[in-house]
């Protein structure tokens, strides 16, 4: 596996409106993403893009979103992950595991429209890490 460049932070947030005035705001972002919903993700997200990644706003969607449990632990959201991009996913996955890393579920299509997984933060330094495959037209 190759470790690709850094994608994305993604940050968890109960409301993508007040955290997109933040960064519009505050920050003076000036390309912002419509917003658009993951419901098998469970998430409503948002891209904020800076000069050499993005941002990735990420609101809960309904009662079984996943991240209901990081918002009542941050009740103002905060850092959730950080997603590096992979050149195969499904080889990623294999190494991570091979190496005892825990991969949580099996490769999904992410907000980019290219597979992703998730690697538990215990196997990285307390950080949840996505990886994702790097999206066709980056090559």
């Amino acid at each position: 596996m190759i470790l690709g460049r850094l994608n994305h932070v993604g940050i968890a947030t109960p409301s993508i409106e007040d955290s997109v005035a933040l960064y519009r705001d505050l920050l003076g972002a000036t390309r912002i993403h419509d917003p658009f919903d993951l419901p098998a993700q469970g998430v409503r997200v948002c891209f904020v893009d800076t000069p050499n990644s993005q941002i990735e706003l990420i609101e809960p969607l309904g009662d079984a979103s996943p991240l209901h449990g990081f918002l009542a632990r941050n009740p103002a959201g905060g850092q959730h992950h950080l997603c590096f991009e992979v050149p195969d996913i499904h080889a990623a996955k294999a190494e991570m595991e091979a190496k005892g890393a825990k991969v949580l579920g099996e490769p999904r299509i992410g907000a980019h429209g290219t597979p992703v997984i998730f690697v538990h933060p215990k196997n990285m330094g307390g950080v949840l890490v996505e990886l994702m495959e790097t999206p066709r037209e980056a090559h």
